[in-house]
Formats: C-alpha cells, structure tokens, sequence
C-alpha cells in the first residue's frame, strides 16, 4: 500500500494552477482541496462558510476586528447580544488544522492557503509554485470572466498582492520566491496537461515511488 502523499500548488492567478492540480489529481485518483476547505473548516468550527470566504487567502492585518467572540463563548446564542467575529489568526489555525486532518488521513492535492507551510513537517509532501507568462494569465482571465485586458491586468496585481500579504503574514516566508518551494515551473512553456507531467514526474522522485 502506498504511503500517503500531499501536492501543494501555490499559484498566480491566470497560471493555470488550479487547472493542473485538478489535472494531477484525476491521474492519481485522490481529490484536490482548494475552496472545499472552506466548507471543512466550516463544519468543523461551526461557523458559517462566509466567516472564512472573507478571510478566505487575504492578509491579516485588520480584516477582522476581534470581538468577545467564538472562541469565549462558543455556546452563545443569537441572543448573545453580538455576531461572534473570529480573528483572522484563529480562522487561519482552524483551517490549518483541517488541512493537517486532511493530510493525516488521505493522499490530495491541496491549492494554496499556505498548504505548503502548514504541511512543512509532513515526510511526504511536494509543494510547488506554478507562474505563467503575463499575455497567458491575461487570456485566462479575460475567458473566465469576459473583462478587457487593462482589467485583467488590474486583477492580477490585486489577487497576486493579497495572496503574497497573506502567505507572508502567516508564514514568515516570501509567496513566489523559488527557495520557499521544492519545484516553480512557468506553465506557459508546456501548458497545463505538460505542467501536470512535470510536476507528476518530480514528485515520483521526490518521493521515491511510481504514480
């Protein structure tokens, strides 16, 4: 029986990232984790999924202010007087947590929220950085969402700078930087279904086995 593994893919928006973890994902037969955390951690705190969507991979500071909150008073009502407003440093421990119960238990393909840090002591994790060329990510966007190009540009500089302010908040490493990963690649250069190969194939090293 195979030893259980984890793929983290950090990524650019408009990189494809998402694309080839889903990719890696049905070769290998496990599932891949992305905004499915959200509901996860969701159910596991008892807090409603909206809570953690607008947390959901933005920079701490100020987000949320921290009120008398879930935490103290778990059991309180809608008659608590107060919505219970976790910080976003306790947001992040809940789905850190969640993630780690993840990792424990299967095999999986998880798609940013600083998987790859949180993970940093699993024996068997592969954790990747997927960029792309500007005119690439900018195609993607603008097929996604039907936006001209000057506001797709605008897209990647605000979604890129939110998840680098929050990977670097609550990690202390720098998003993007090569050293922080085992593996960058620029999907532009062998597409998605080549950037799957690739990845697949340093992963199989990595961790000495046959996918």
């Amino acid at each position: 029986m195979q030893e259980k593994f984890v793929i983290n893919i950090g990524r650019q928006i408009g990189s494809g990232g998402r694309t080839v973890g889903e990719l890696i994902a049905r070769r290998l037969g496990v599932k891949l984790y992305d905004k499915e955390l959200i509901n996860l951690a969701a159910e596991e705190s008892g807090l409603s999924p909206e809570i953690f969507e607008k947390a959901d991979e933005k920079e701490s500071k100020g987000l949320f202010p921290t009120l008398m909150g879930y935490l103290r008073a778990p059991f309180a009502g809608d008659d608590g007087g107060c919505t219970n407003v976790l910080s976003s440093e306790a947001l992040f421990q809940i789905q850190s947590d969640v993630i780690r119960s993840v990792a424990a238990r299967e095999s999986c393909i998880f798609v940013g929220r600083c998987a790859d840090y949180i993970l940093r002591e699993h024996p068997r994790a592969v954790s990747v950085f997927i960029t792309a060329d500007d005119a690439c990510r900018i195609r993607r966007i603008r097929n996604r969402s039907g936006c001209t190009e000057e506001q797709a540009r605008a897209t990647m500089a605000r979604i890129d700078a939110k998840r680098a302010a929050y990977y670097n908040y609550f990690s202390s490493r720098t998003w993007g930087v090569a050293s922080t990963y085992h593996l960058c690649l620029n999907s532009s250069v062998l597409g998605e279904e080549g950037s799957a190969d690739l990845i697949l194939e340093f992963a199989a090293r990595k961790l000495n086995t046959k996918f």
